[in-house]
Formats: structure tokens, sequence, C-alpha cells
């Protein structure tokens, strides 16, 4: 999806997210002139590798509701742990961070939770739900945060797949409609689809 008129650029019908399959698709796309400068998405690695070796040069913006979304699930609605809670607070505000000033608020709020906590979470048994929970949020931030704010450079890149995410919600719903469809006639809804969607904007 383009998000600039959220016209959708180009389609795949698979059965799961993978380098086998977005990496000739994304190859295909160049060819045919698509040459990103930036791209938002979720954090899914194989994908990721594959605009690295596609685009090299594009900037990733890592989708900031997913890191939220996923970094919460981890801590739980009710964390058992003081750590746990803390971080989970810094998290919630992060979708809504709009300015430099909130970016290093976020930024200073993490150091000093990772300063503070880091070693109780390397400390607790590696069995625990407690270090499984916080080990794996703290990974996810740490490999997320060199791409979570390229929106701040560029008022034009969205810090969230929500546009896209929407879209596809709407698709699966209708789509619900036809379950019956052979394989052929389910790639050729999702094409006439997504043509449909972009002559109504």
């Amino acid at each position: 999806m383009n998000a600039e008129g959220q016209a959708i650029g180009a389609q795949l019908y698979v059965h799961k997210e993978s380098f086998k399959n977005a990496y000739p698709w994304f190859l295909q796309l160049k060819q045919k002139g698509l040459n990103p400068l930036y791209i938002t998405m979720d954090g899914e690695r194989s994908i990721m590798r594959a605009i690295k070796k596609v685009w090299p040069k594009a900037k990733i913006q890592r989708c900031l509701y997913h890191i939220q979304h996923e970094g919460i699930r981890w801590l739980r609605t009710y964390p058992i742990t003081a750590a746990g809670r803390e971080l989970r607070a810094i998290l919630r505000i992060l979708p809504g961070i709009k300015t430099i000033k909130e970016h290093n608020w976020f930024i200073q709020a993490y150091k000093a939770w990772l300063e503070k906590y880091e070693s109780f979470v390397m400390s607790l048994p590696q069995t625990t739900v407690a270090f499984k929970d916080l080990k794996r949020t703290m990974v996810l931030i740490y490999n997320a945060l060199p791409d979570m704010f390229q929106y701040l450079e560029n008022k034009h890149v969205p810090s969230t797949t929500n546009a896209l995410e929407g879209f596809h919600s709407r698709l699966k719903s209708d789509y619900q409609r036809h379950r019956g469809l052979v394989k052929e006639h389910r790639i050729q809804y999702i094409r006439w689809y997504c043509y449909f969607k972009n002559k109504s904007n």
C-alpha cells in the first residue's frame, strides 16, 4: 500500500509470509520500478531480510502499534513484578509519540528502566514466567529501537501499519462470504477487490 492516498500497489497470495515468497516478489516489483525510500512494516524478520536484500537503501519504520501490542501482550494485563508494570507503562505511550521531545522522554525512560531493572531481570531464574516475559520484551525493544522513529524525520512516513491492517481486515471480512472458491478464483477475487478499492479512492 502506498501510504499517500492508500492505493494498493501490489498483492500476492501466499500460504505464509516467508523470505522464499517475499524475495522474488520484491525483485519483480523492483524491476517494475518500485524503489521505496521508507517502508513501514511489522517485525517479521524474514520479510525484513528480503527488503534489505532487494532495497538496501530503504529505511524501515517499525510499526509502533505492533511493538506496543506485542510487548504489552508478553508483559500481560497484570504484570507480577514492578519491572513489568513500569515497562508496560512506558510502552503504553509509544504510539502517541509525535515530537522529538516525546521521543527523548521515551528513550530516557527506557534507559532509566534498564539501569534500574536489567540486573534484576537477568538474576531471575530463566524458567520463570517473569524472566521470559521481561526478557522477550527487552529483546523486542532492543531490536526495534533503531527503526522506531523514522517518521519523526519525515512527516510522510506513517508510524504504524494501521491503514493497511484496516484494509486487510475488511478484505478478510468480505472474503469470508466466498470461502468456497477454488484457489484460482480466490486470487482473482483479491485482485478485483484491490482494483475496486483503488478506483474508489
